[in-house]
């Protein structure tokens, strides 16, 4: 993989952060945060939504490769390949249009992104295991090509 490690742990947090966020429980809501509990502290997310932006910068900052890995993760999370797979999945995922635009909103609009990614990076991570390469990062934090 090109990304690094801690790019994609990071971004797993990110995403769980954004999927916790509910729907809207009140619209047209007109009153402040104090006068009516904080009951909308974890509503709906949207472009002013200070997660939403956090996790659109992080896609936004990363580079084509790193952006075509986030997608082949999350093909390996689902099941669409295995983790011996993975070049497989890289071709399919360079493929598509992996824009930090059109990524995100497709990550966000897959229902548990968070975990399908996390599913897929323990997947890569545990292939690294059964072949012997260790897992760890290179000195500049990005694990060896698969």
């Amino acid at each position: 993989m090109d990304i690094a490690i801690d790019k994609v742990r990071a971004l797993i947090v990110e995403a769980r952060r954004l999927e916790v966020k509910e729907g809207d429980t009140d619209p047209d809501s007109g009153s402040n945060a104090i006068d009516d509990g904080q009951t909308d502290v974890l509503t709906s997310s949207t472009m002013d939504d200070g997660v939403e932006r956090e996790f659109r910068g992080m896609i936004a900052g990363m580079n084509e490769d790193e952006r075509a890995d986030v997608l082949a993760l999350m093909y390996v999370g689902r099941g669409d390949f295995e983790a011996d797979e993975w070049s497989e999945a890289l071709e399919l995922a360079k493929e598509r249009d992996s824009s930090s635009g059109h990524l995100v909103n497709y990550l966000i609009g897959t229902p548990n992104f968070a975990d399908l990614l996390d599913e897929g990076f323990t997947a890569i991570g545990d292939s690294f295991e059964d072949t012997g390469e260790n897992p760890a990062p290179d000195p500049d934090d990005t694990m060896q090509k698969v």
